[in-house]
């Protein structure tokens, strides 16, 4: 899976001090216990003896291992239990000493028997859908509430949007990072476009991948920061993952100026990305002409030639919430 760099390195590093802090708070504790419960160092020290001895049990093999390693192991029982009563007598809990993981199942080591936990596969989604740029839309805009309602009053738009549903859908649930190909999503404001980019982009964020989800003027101006030499290390990176990330999502291409400059900005990320075998989603309020009239021969050919097209129809489904809303 294609985890972000950045937020993997965070998480692992937290993970490390986790397990750290949890151990050290045990050893606190172990420590509070010897000072003020007599008899329960000596039973540690005992206990560590008997753990040497069912190595060497282990170890040594032989006919009689069974029997002996089930009469180290009674010995260890008897041991653990009359801790636990000192403890209790002492008004502690029999597990006070434990080490207490904030997760018990991977012991806040971020894995279980070599595969992730859930628990640092949760943090690692969320900081996915922070760092994608969209956190808010994703709690909000998902396949779940994405509704064709908005759609049957025209049987024939009502097929389109459910066609579009089922593409972008597959697309979600069959991403990889072999090459998952591309999206244009093109039609006018209002028609769902950027609740299915969500959708799409939360999916694919939960199935393991990075996603960088970005308006087309937001792209061109950090591209701007770097080309007149004032964009921080910050700046730098971000422009760095337009390229590196899984998938990239463009918002409303079209908005954005066009020159010279902001017409090789887009060739470059959209050229790199197909050279990499990166995918991508592209959404534009533009038509076929109008993208034709206003980019490069070299963009549009890319875009047409190697994107697979989605045409949004219906009424403004924005319009129609209102109305809702508001009874007219």
């Amino acid at each position: 899976m294609g985890y972000n760099r950045e937020n993997f390195r965070r998480i692992r590093e937290a993970y490390a001090v986790k397990y750290q802090a949890a151990r050290e708070r045990a050893d606190r504790r172990l420590e509070e216990v010897w000072a003020s419960v007599p008899g329960v160092r000596e039973i540690d020290i005992e206990l560590s003896r008997v753990g040497l001895e069912i190595m060497k049990a282990i170890t040594a093999g032989g006919e009689n291992i069974t029997a002996m390693i089930a009469e180290v192991r009674k010995k260890n029982e008897k041991l653990q239990a009359k801790r636990g009563e000192l403890l209790r007598a002492a008004g502690y809990p029999a597990d006070y000493t434990d080490v207490k993981y904030e997760c018990p199942a991977c012991g806040d080591s971020g894995y279980v028997n070599g595969v992730m936990c859930e628990c640092m596969r949760r943090e690692l989604i969320l900081a996915a859908c922070e760092s994608s740029g969209i956190s808010e839309l994703l709690r909000e805009q998902n396949f779940d509430n994405f509704t064709l309602d908005y759609y049957s009053d025209n049987i024939k738009n009502y097929e389109i949007m459910e066609n579009v549903l089922t593409k972008a859908y597959q697309f979600a649930n069959g991403f990889s990072e072999a090459g998952s190909g591309n999206l244009l999503f093109m039609g006018g404001t209002g028609l769902g476009k950027t609740h299915l980019s969500s959708a799409v982009a939360k999916r694919v964020i939960e199935r393991g991948f990075d996603v960088v989800y970005v308006s087309a003027q937001r792209l061109i101006s950090d591209f701007e920061r770097g080309r007149f030499g004032n964009s921080s290390n910050d700046g730098i990176r971000q422009v760095e993952r337009y390229s590196e990330c899984d998938l990239l999502i463009v918002d409303d291409l079209g908005a954005e100026v066009t020159n010279q400059f902001t017409v090789s900005c887009l060739y470059n990320v959209i050229n790199t990305r197909l050279n990499l075998r990166k995918s991508m989603i592209i959404s534009t309020n533009l038509n076929k002409k109008e993208l034709e009239s206003r980019y490069t021969e070299r963009i549009t050919s890319r875009i047409f030639g190697e994107f697979i097209l989605l045409v949004f129809a219906g009424t403004d489904v924005r319009m129609q919430k209102l109305r809702q809303k508001y009874g007219k």
